[in-house]
């Protein structure tokens, strides 16, 4: 059994099993589950893929992200959970962003409902004034609520853009 995962039950933090009930835990063990997870898949996920695959797309039509190596890739589908502006240090959801496909705010609705139910104002006002660690905050309750197989953060000029993924699929690339 992965440390990780073993310190966690030992804290009485493993994941719950179905989804929907994660909307109604407490705030304060979701948030300590959702931290613990997403550094337990980031493990996962950088022993997997590795340093090989440095370059990256998203192709937002598809609904998919790519992590392109030399002699393959992986792909999985993804969602959108914001974008963070490195230059005026604001998080604008992925639930009502402008250049996100609906379908592809899912995860981020999640975190939004979850907030509701806890009046949680960063995660229910669209564009918000936060740190780059809130903004994996962000990223960690969602990936958490939709047990999302990883994220990702990619940059896009002064921008972030916070991900989060499922089950990826290796394929081979062609040069």
């Amino acid at each position: 059994m992965n440390g990780a995962l073993a310190a966690l039950l030992l804290l009485g933090l493993a994941p719950l099993g179905d989804p929907k009930q994660r909307l109604v835990e407490p705030q304060g063990q979701l948030f300590a589950r959702a931290e613990a997870e997403i550094a337990l898949k980031t493990a996962v996920f950088q022993r997997k893929v590795g340093r090989e695959f440095a370059e990256w797309d998203v192709d937002l039509e598809q609904g998919v992200i790519r992590f392109i190596g030399r002699a393959r890739a992986y792909s999985a589908p993804v969602q959108v959970i914001g974008t963070y502006n490195t230059l005026d240090g604001t998080f604008l959801w992925g639930w009502d962003h402008p250049s996100v496909p609906a379908a592809l705010g899912t995860n981020a609705r999640l975190a939004r409902q979850f907030a509701t139910r806890h009046a949680l104002p960063l995660f229910m006002t669209r564009k918000v004034a936060c740190t780059e660690q809130q903004a994996w905050q962000f990223t960690a309750v969602a990936l958490y609520l939709a047990d999302a197989q990883g994220a990702y953060r990619a940059r896009i000029g002064t921008t972030w853009v916070f991900l989060t993924f499922g089950e990826l699929t290796l394929q081979s690339v062609q040069r």
